[in-house]
């Protein structure tokens, strides 16, 4: 609870106590008055003095002015003795009860965003005379090399260039298993260092970091509204002069009709008691705070599970997304390519492997990588000799000197060697040894472990159509749907042809359905821009998913789409529960208010204990993330 949480408890506890206290003191007149002054002014000064400021800014129609006129109204109908100063203080009070619960709720909120703004550091430490110096990560230039010990967080991106560690990453990804890191690799900033003494040689500055553009992306999140956060703020606009308006109308026709029009006793304390009670009653605060809070605690819970919304709008066009279009690579399936099949070949295995690793050790392409990744040995570079690389064909070298020729077809028939044809999904590998076919080599991506789970929750969820988008042979794009349970699959599409398949796609969906794009954030920040929410998978450290995605996920994990596409609508569900029941009761309780069955009592509950209910719905958004 913070500070001023607690000293409004303090104030409400006091003027609870001196309200319930008074009741038994026996005073009249003006000194009962001046007593309940007190208990009046303790609870509900900077009420009236946000009423006068409003008043003074001409910013007249807010919740501040209402509570002031109907409880000074409240008051001098209890001196003129048509009244009771137990009502105006209760409304006063009850009031700031319901603004403490929704200041609790927000703090909440806040605090499970503030475990994501936990990756903010502190201090880097820069190595200087043979010491540790903490400084500002502002001030650490590109290129530097700081120390990171165990249990600091790290500041800056940048590669590890001396020592290993495990690096808790839950901050960024919602992910609790640490993640080794070593010499060589990359490290992104907002990392918990666990183990070992880090070297860190920076890459960015730290206001390029992958931290600051997180913290940044989500402290800017609410800047964004939604749809219905604006129709609330356009409504209240209207609705609070109207309900001022209809209330001075309900004080001063109905008595004005009875003593000019049928003679009668005007009864101005009556109707004037009825016009106060309607003021309370009509207090807008339940949709006003309950609405952004909503909005709020969903992206709040959603930052805790690793998964960024950048604003609320965003936030509510994930629950009307009924489909999802993926890229491939990256998303669905690792984007590390592995040996998967060895097929005819004239000499073992191994040896086949040994000779295209060698013959491809000086390429740095995924595919030579994996080749290399295979034979799993220290390449000795001796054993090579007149390395040729023909574009687009393949490679040829000597190898223990023998011709070894490592390729596609094109570069078997530019040898002149016949080769066998392979109907095995995949990067097919020809090779040739001293001019003889040797056999072929199966390369393919690999499915990220959960992808099919992924695909199977997004259904379930409520997606209607699942399409992928691969550059790759129609074989393996084919292959790799049918396993997963893609709907549809488009192959051998250029980026250019990505956002053409996609916006052939926004045509044929419906008007109020939204088309969302997954992507790796890199080579596909054009589609990701183009569709109707952008989602960045696998995006941890990527400055272009941050920036072309309207949802990062922090972790290359698509179960997460299936958890965001369930965190909108829970989140959404909460919202309109919100403004149905608010409104309904409001104006339920408005019409009893106007033909005087209901009192200030029931105005308490219908403004009060309604905001109270929708800010504890409003709280449950936080918990969507548990579904």
């Amino acid at each position: 609870m913070s500070r001023k949480q607690k000293k409004m408890l303090i104030r409400i506890i006091i003027a609870a106590v001196l309200m319930v206290g008074l009741n038994f003191v026996p005073a009249e007149g003006a000194v009962r008055f001046l007593l309940y002054l007190v208990p009046y002014f303790v609870i509900g000064y900077d009420i009236l003095i946000k009423a006068l400021k409003g008043i003074r800014n001409r910013q007249v129609f807010d919740e501040n002015f209402l509570m002031a006129v109907a409880t000074v109204g409240a008051l001098v109908l209890a001196v003129t003795g048509d009244g009771d100063y137990t009502e105006a203080i209760a409304v006063m009070l009850f009031y700031q009860v319901g603004e403490w619960f929704q200041s609790y709720a927000v703090g909440k909120s806040r605090r499970n965003i503030s475990e994501l703004m936990d990756i903010r550091p502190d201090y880097a430490n820069v190595e200087r005379d043979g010491k540790l110096e903490r400084i500002d990560p502002d001030e650490v230039e590109t290129g530097s090399v700081i120390v990171v010990q165990p249990g600091e967080k790290v500041p800056i991106d940048g590669v590890i260039v001396s020592g290993q560690s495990s690096l808790n990453t839950s901050a960024l990804t919602g992910e609790s298993l640490p993640r080794d890191a070593k010499e060589g690799d990359e490290i992104i900033s907002g990392c918990i260092n666990m183990t070992g003494v880090l070297k860190i040689r920076t890459t960015k500055e730290f206001g390029e970091s992958t931290v600051s553009k997180i913290l940044d992306l989500v402290e800017n999140a609410s800047s964004r509204k939604s749809k219905s956060e604006d129709f609330i703020s356009r409504f209240a606009r209207v609705y609070t002069p109207a309900v001022c308006c209809s209330a001075l109308a309900l004080a001063l026709l109905p008595p004005l009709i009875r003593m000019f029009g049928m003679g009668l006793d005007a009864q101005w304390s009556t109707w004037l008691y009825r016009a106060l009670t309607f003021l309370v009653i009509s207090c807008p605060c339940a949709l006003v705070i309950s609405i952004p809070l909503s909005f709020f605690a969903g992206i709040g819970g959603a930052s805790r599970e690793g998964v960024l919304v950048k604003g609320s709008n965003y936030l509510e066009n994930l629950s009307k997304t009924d489909c999802i279009v993926f890229d491939k690579t990256g998303t669905l399936t690792r984007g590390v390519f592995e040996v998967n099949a060895i097929h005819h070949s004239t000499m073992e295995d191994e040896r086949l492997i040994e000779y295209a690793a060698l013959a491809e050790s000086a390429s740095s392409h995924p595919i030579s990588k994996s080749l290399q990744n295979a034979y799993g040995r220290e390449i000795d570079r001796t054993r090579v000799k007149d390395i040729q690389e023909i574009s687009g064909n393949g490679v040829t070298a000597k190898v223990d000197g023998r011709e070894v020729a490592v390729g596609n077809t094109k570069l078997m028939r530019r040898l002149g060697v016949t080769y066998m044809d392979c109907h095995q999904p995949g990067t097919i590998i020809h090779m040739a040894v001293d001019g003889e076919y040797a056999g072929h080599i199966v390369i393919s991506d690999v499915i990220k472990p959960g992808a099919k789970e992924a695909v199977a929750a997004l259904k379930k969820a409520g997606i209607r159509k699942t399409v992928m988008l691969t550059g790759d042979a129609g074989a393996v794009g084919e292959q790799v749907a049918s396993e997963l349970g893609i709907d549809e699959v488009h192959c051998e599409l250029l980026p250019g042809d990505k956002v053409a398949k996609v916006e052939e796609l926004l045509k044929q969906k419906s008007p109020k359905s939204k088309l969302a794009f997954a992507g790796d954030g890199i080579n596909d920040a054009p589609v990701l821009s183009r569709a109707d929410i952008g989602i960045a998978m696998g995006a941890m450290g990527s400055d272009a998913a941050i920036e072309a995605a309207d949802v990062v996920l922090m972790d290359d994990d698509p179960m997460k789409i299936a958890k965001a596409i369930r965190i909108s609508s829970k989140c959404i569900r909460i919202v309109h529960e919100n403004i149905v029941f608010a409104l309904g009761i409001k104006f339920i309780c408005l019409i009893l208010g106007a033909v005087g069955i209901a009192n200030m009592w029931l105005a308490i509950f219908a403004d009060v204990g309604v905001m109270i209910i929708a800010v504890l719905n409003a709280i449950r958004a936080l918990f969507v993330s548990k579904l």
